[in-house]
């Protein structure tokens, strides 16, 4: 049974940090990224990488503050987040799929974790 459990999530303010983990099991990913969902807004993309970690996409919105890492042999992901704003709040979803490209098209065919939520005060 495929399976990702994200943890790390939490309450933080404005300027400070929070490292997201992600981890799979079940099998390993291609790809692996990470959404959000803010209330009254559609989930969107943050971030994802490839199998080598050589090749990471971010939204323009988090560019040179989230650093997204994976470690293959704790079949893990990880998002850093630096420099945090309030509009960072949301649930952040964890996901594995075949490929970047199937991540950046939205991720339908690909599996996900429960969430965790991210709460940052001004």
């Amino acid at each position: 049974q495929v399976q990702l459990v994200e943890s790390g999530g939490g309450l933080v303010q404005a300027g400070g940090s929070l490292r997201l983990s992600c981890v799979a099991s079940g099998r390993t990913f291609n790809a692996m990224g990470w959404f959000r969902q803010a209330p009254g807004k559609e989930r969107g993309f943050v971030a994802t990488i490839g199998m080598s970690g050589g090749t990471t996409y971010y939204t323009n919105s988090v560019k040179g503050r989230f650093t997204i890492s994976r470690d293959n042999a704790k079949n893990t992901v990880y998002l850093q987040m630096n420099s945090l704003k309030p509009e960072d709040t949301a649930v952040y979803y964890c996901i594995g799929d075949k490929s970047i490209r199937e991540v950046l098209s939205g991720g339908l065919g690909g599996s996900w974790g429960q969430g965790t939520q991210v709460t940052v005060s001004s």
